[in-house]
């Protein structure tokens, strides 16, 4: 008997120490990777839903971006033309320097053989070429890369060169930010009308192709982390002496998005640096974050009384005030976020002020921020169910009179 409640009380002091030591590996794991331990010189980590960072070093510092410029100049070229469009390689575009397909000047190509020379093998040549289809010129896509840029959200990034090579500008030098780059990549693999197209393209391991006059090429994926991860599904090398070794990637698991960016990340010899950040950064993310579904939030929106309003011409509908039934234009329980232990989710309301009569159907009343930890993740417009109109004396004994005569 003594000898049974020994073994009961052994098990049990076993087993609450297993708990504690479970749970000191998952904090661990749910801990932020320390700044030193990275080799990126700037890095970030996204949700690539929200758009909110989760992780950054230097996040926000301009660096050029070397070849991960690439991703931009695909997307910006296959929202614009079709896989069957026909490019011809001009002297320029045959001048590029290595990395390069090698074309020769006249030389065609159909588009989608191109863009698998840009992602997979980074060829300078077959970028320089697809800007000068699409828009003329290299420095005419550069707009058009600009441009798409800011529509996605970056807030400091300045392209010059569709190839990424270092260059500069009247407006200055060629660069971006860790931050902005994740959002491009968010932008490339989940919110572009072509993102099926560009992620067809990224995860493909090789491919073989001819020119117009028949001269075969062969190309293969340099983006070694879709091998050696589980759950990546895109990413973009880069390298320039002045940039160092890049990576832009992107990883979904379990209906949760993460995209990363790694600049500085290293030079010759310490080419292998960027998988290993790369592998932190994804690691960490998918240990310490949940998905968080806007379903699980409570947000009521309760109708506003509007003094001096009515909804109908009618005596029954004259009072003091009219209640105006409204509704947010952004469905939250459709949104979703990243969110880890510690975060804390808050829906906040900010109404016009005053709201004047009349009111229409459809009109903005106000504004909903849905904010973690206090910053904005998305944003909808408090909007009128129904119409309202202002009442008037005038108006209430013109309506009592219409009314008397039908009831004669």
């Amino acid at each position: 008997m003594f000898q049974k409640r020994i073994c009961t009380k052994i098990v049990s002091l076993l087993l609450v120490i297993g708990c504690l030591m479970s749970e000191s590996v998952l904090a661990e794991k749910q801990k932020e990777p320390e700044a030193q331990t990275l080799y990126s010189k700037s890095c970030a980590m996204v949700d690539g839903d929200s758009g909110r960072l989760l992780y950054g070093k230097e996040a926000q510092t301009a660096l050029p971006n070397a070849s991960t410029t690439k991703i931009l100049t695909c997307i910006v070229a296959m929202e614009q033309c079709k896989p069957d469009e026909v490019v011809t390689f001009s002297a320029k575009a045959a001048s590029q320097p290595k990395v390069h397909l090698g074309a020769k000047k006249g030389e065609q190509f159909y588009m989608q053989d191109l863009w698998y020379g840009l992602m997979l093998e980074s060829y300078n040549d077959c970028a320089y070429a697809i800007a000068e289809h699409v828009a003329g010129s290299a420095e005419k896509f550069a707009a058009l890369m600009n441009e798409k840029a800011k529509k996605i959200g970056c807030t400091d990034s300045h392209f010059v060169t569709p190839n990424g090579l270092d260059a500069k500008d009247e407006q200055g030098e060629h660069h971006t930010t860790a931050y902005d780059l994740c959002r491009i990549m968010s932008y490339c693999a989940w919110k572009s009308p072509v993102s099926k197209q560009f992620l067809e393209v990224t995860q493909t391991r090789s491919h073989t192709f001819q020119s117009l006059e028949g001269t075969g090429y062969a190309v293969s994926n340099k983006n070694a982390l879709l091998d050696m991860m589980d759950h990546v599904i895109t990413g973009k090398t880069g390298y320039t002496s002045k940039a160092g070794y890049c990576y832009v990637a992107a990883l979904e698991e379990g209906g949760r998005h993460y995209a990363i960016a790694l600049l500085a990340c290293g030079w010759p010899n310490h080419k292998n640096y960027k998988w290993s950040d790369a592998k932190t950064l994804f690691q960490y993310g998918m240990d310490a974050y949940h998905l968080y579904r806007g379903s699980e939030a409570s947000m009521e929106l309760p109708d506003i009384e509007i003094a001096q309003g009515c909804r109908k011409e009618t005596l029954e509908e004259w009072a003091t005030h009219a209640k105006l039934p409204v509704y947010v234009d952004t469905d939250i329980t459709k949104l979703t976020f990243l969110k880890k232990d510690g975060d804390t989710a808050e829906i906040k309301k900010v109404w016009s002020d005053p709201i004047s009569l009349p009111v229409k159907k459809g009109q903005t009343l106000g504004r909903v921020s849905y904010c973690m930890n206090g910053r904005k993740i998305y944003s909808g417009k408090i909007k009128a169910e129904v119409s309202v109109k202002k009442w008037s004396p005038e108006k209430f004994f013109q309506i009592m009179w219409k009314e008397a005569l039908l009831d004669k």
